[in-house]
């Protein structure tokens, strides 16, 4: 492969161009890194993984002391924005409903990628779209030197690079090669011991999934389905984001009306199959929510279906390690995600942004003969947004024990004010809801 690439060694190769992916690229690049970014997805953005919402910067500053967002959040381009919102809807099962406000925007995520993408290469990344890292070679004796397997639509070449960063979303290739996921704690099937042993090992090649003979999968751990349509022909208010609960269309998850303008929405539904109890696809509970949710139905009984879409969202956390000396694992792939929503779209985007930052720096200190490291990027997060996310987790799984009961969701939002059904969804719960469930809990 020689077009579209323009050399073969570069001081950092991102694998996935989401907002996380690209931001890393693009700040690496202004940082002065040689760059190179690459994403399976033969168009950026596409498929489309994600319903697309995301609040205005102020709104999670003030929800998230501390957080600082990036400008490519604050400034959202006109054309990737399909609607605007002003409030919120949240529907309990017994259709009681209560509305607060939030500024925010539904966003054509296509387009939206894809401007980031581009952001990246007008900063000087290369970019290699339709192309997936296949294996990834790291010889103990040059730790700062990574050989990458790439194979796509340009043909298959590897490439050196002393930084990886892997923005390649929930089943990350790059966390998964380097032991930077959820893993039990026990000697047998701890990935750090497996890294140890093969990962540094350039003499174990491989073309398999796992990329490195003997490359950790690491344990299952907890994720969500989020499963949607886009419709059009629909009446629904422009300006509102409606979401619903009741085990009897989303068991222990929600299902969305996302406004896209134009008589468009996005509508869909988050669920976690461990909360489950009837065998049922996400598709067929969707189908029954527009046919005979009481509220819903109505809004969408002339609606068309116009594309369908699907993807998994991590909501179990960071995993303990997110970076190694010089491995970076980002966005999605590091489990950086609202674990009581499900959003994720401004914690990549900050984190992107910090990766490509830690990711420049120690590319110019290394030249300078200090020696690379990327862990700085693990305190910096996490001092950023980490115990925000964490806390959504314990909140999450303290949730899961009465969002299998309608009558219990009920009881918590007729006891619950509005602004603080807000705050539990960046996972801060009100005091009388944690003793309550403490209680139940014992």
């Amino acid at each position: 492969m020689t077009f579209p690439l323009t050399k073969k060694n570069y001081d950092v190769i991102v694998i996935g161009a989401g907002p996380a992916g690209s931001l890393a690229a693009k700040y690496a690049a202004l940082g002065g890194a040689d760059v190179l970014l690459a994403d399976k997805k033969r168009e950026i953005g596409t498929p489309i993984q994600c319903a697309g919402f995301i609040p205005d910067a102020s709104e999670i500053e003030d929800l998230i002391p501390g957080m600082t967002l990036p400008d490519e959040m604050k400034a959202l381009p006109k054309k990737c924005v399909l609607s605007k919102t002003t409030k919120q809807r949240l529907y309990a099962p017994d259709l009681k409903m209560k509305e607060f406000d939030v500024l925010g925007y539904v966003l054509d995520r296509r387009l939206f990628d894809n401007d980031l993408a581009e952001q990246a290469v007008t900063a000087g990344a290369d970019l290699l779209c339709g192309t997936r890292a296949t294996a990834i070679m790291s010889d103990p004796s040059r730790d700062k030197e990574h050989t990458v397997r790439l194979t796509g639509v340009f043909g298959e070449v590897e490439v050196t690079g002393k930084i990886i960063i892997g923005a390649d979303g929930p089943s990350s290739f790059v966390g998964k090669t380097f032991g930077l996921v959820h893993h039990k704690n026990n000697h047998k099937n701890n990935p750090k011991n497996n890294h140890k042993n093969n990962h540094n090992n350039p003499k174990n090649k491989t073309d398999g999934a796992a990329g490195i003979a003997g490359a950790p999968v690491g344990p299952p751990f907890e994720r969500a389905i989020g499963f949607e349509y886009k419709m059009t022909n629909v009446d629904t208010d422009e300006n509102a984001l409606e979401m619903f609960f009741g085990n009897q269309y989303v068991p222990g998850g929600y299902v969305w009306i996302f406004p896209e303008g134009k008589g468009k929405a996005n509508v869909g539904l988050g669920l976690r199959r461990s909360l489950c109890t009837e065998n049922i696809s996400a598709r067929a509970l969707l189908n029954r929510f527009i046919r005979e949710h009481p509220v819903a139905a109505e809004k969408l009984s002339r609606g068309k279906v116009m594309s369908v879409h699907s993807g998994v969202i991590p909501v179990d956390g960071a995993p303990e390690k997110t970076a190694t000396n010089s491995v970076i694992i980002t966005g999605d792939a590091a489990g950086q995600v609202m674990a009581t929503n499900g959003g994720g779209i401004p914690f990549a985007m900050a984190a992107g942004k910090i990766a490509g930052e830690v990711a420049a720096a120690a590319v110019l200190k290394d030249k300078r003969g200090g020696g690379l490291s990327v862990a700085g990027y693990e305190e910096k997060w996490r001092a950023a947004f980490g115990e925000s996310l964490a806390a959504s987790v314990q909140a999450r799984k303290m949730m899961d024990k009465f969002m299998g009961s309608d009558k219990m969701i009920n009881a918590a939002f007729k006891i619950l004010p509005a602004e603080k059904l807000k705050e539990m969804q960046c996972g801060h719960l009100p005091d009388s809801l944690r003793v309550a469930l403490n209680l139940m809990m014992k």
